[in-house]
């Protein structure tokens, strides 16, 4: 067992970005709202964008290489697209997430909630991964994931008798306030494509530590981390349906106050006795997202600027530096624009989702890739349904956004 823990490692940081808003909040709401009733929604979009994650630790293993590489295979502009398509979206969605985690450690801290609270936790996170890198990230992860796995199935455990009137009954949207709600939902689960550009990357990191890891061991590691990421939203719909569904409760759209609605609702069920269980689920989930964000933007963009030869900015640690500080300066200067900013970086990972997975696809059956390490058959056919099945999806959500 402790040997296969050691293993582990690139699949536990994609559970560890994946898992942020788009489980404590979007499955949680999901729950709040429809009950049990989008549990069809959760599994499909996992199914649908299964193949194309797993692409990255794919490639990976394959060539020795990461996307990033495998983009440039395919034209500096793709690469370049890649490039602006990241520093368009990055400095957002880090504040995004360093937010949210802001407000629950405030909330289980007991302080009010504040620009300022934020900004600490930002700083916090870079001298993390300032001082830690890689390897500290690698087994820290471990734990974090453990952790929030433990804390939210103990929540979830003593939270499912406490409302039995939850509807199990599959359903779909009625209004177009639903509709909207369920494309936002199945968009972010289980997050952006682009992490499996970061998945490729830590999984080149991993091989260094580990020159042993193996394709095998690598998709072991992969779905290890793909199944943590699928049960806690899961855990999330419940934690939701259990404590906040038929309560007539007006919920929050903003995170970090959602966030505390939950907790709040969860504690005058159970007891006080049980806000630090689930404000821990809440704090570890948004903790993980924040570091693995903090630390895969910074070593992507470096390792772009090298591929491109951009005379400038080619470590990581200048770009951890400038993603920092960015993230800073958003909430000092533009914290009143946070919304109209989320809703940009929502939009352009929603519509760039098909590009990402078609290249990935593309990348994967290349010549360069050995026969032994592309995907099967229908694995292939499924990828390519699901770029059909995404493409649609990004045309309904423009349609209904606009």
């Amino acid at each position: 067992m402790v040997s296969i823990f050691k293993k582990l490692g690139p699949g536990l940081l994609f559970a560890g970005a994946a898992i942020g808003v788009s489980h404590l909040v979007q499955s949680t709401r999901a729950g709040a709202d429809f009950g049990y009733g989008l549990i069809w929604a959760l599994l499909l979009v996992n199914i649908v964008k299964y193949p194309f994650f797993q692409f990255g630790p794919r490639y990976a293993m394959a060539t020795g290489e990461s996307l990033l590489e495998g983009y440039k295979r395919l034209g500096k502009g793709v690469l370049a697209a890649y490039y602006i398509l990241n520093l368009g979206t990055m400095f957002t969605i880090q504040a995004a997430v360093t937010a949210v985690t802001a407000g629950i450690a405030a909330r289980l801290l007991g302080i009010d909630a504040s620009m300022w609270v934020s900004v600490i936790v930002a700083l916090f996170c870079f001298a993390v991964l300032w001082r830690g890198r890689y390897g500290w990230l690698d087994k820290s992860m471990k734990i974090i994931v453990l952790v929030l796995s433990i804390s939210t199935l103990v929540a979830v455990l003593f939270a499912l008798g406490q409302n039995t009137d939850v509807p199990i009954l599959q359903r779909l949207p009625e209004n177009t306030l639903e509709w909207t709600f369920l494309i936002a939902f199945m968009g972010w689960m289980p997050g952006p494509m682009d992490i499996s550009v970061w998945h490729s990357v830590w999984a080149i990191e991993k091989k260094k530590i580990n020159p042993s890891t193996s394709l095998k061991s690598s998709l072991f590691d992969f779905n290890i981390g793909y199944l943590v990421t699928l049960v806690l939203g899961l855990f999330f719909i419940v934690l939701g349906a259990t404590v906040m569904y038929g309560t007539g409760v007006s919920f929050s759209p903003n995170g970090a106050s959602f966030a505390g609605q939950l907790i709040g609702l969860y504690t005058s069920l159970m007891g006080s006795g049980w806000f630090v269980v689930i404000a821990l689920a809440a704090l570890t989930t948004m903790v993980s997202t924040t570091l693995t964000t903090l630390d895969a933007s910074p070593r992507v963009m470096a390792h772009t600027s090298k591929l491109l030869r951009l005379p400038i900015l080619q470590k990581q640690q200048s770009w951890l530096v400038i993603l920092t500080l960015g993230t800073c300066l958003i909430f000092v200067f533009l914290a009143t624009e946070m919304g109209l900013l989320v809703k940009i970086a929502t939009i352009l990972s929603f519509i760039t989702a098909p590009f990402y997975a078609a290249l990935n696809l593309r990348l994967v059956t290349s010549k360069h890739i050995p026969l032994k390490y592309q995907p099967k058959k229908w694995l292939q056919v499924a990828s390519v349904l699901g770029i059909l099945f995404l493409l649609g999806f990004s045309c309904v959500y423009l349609s209904v956004i606009f």
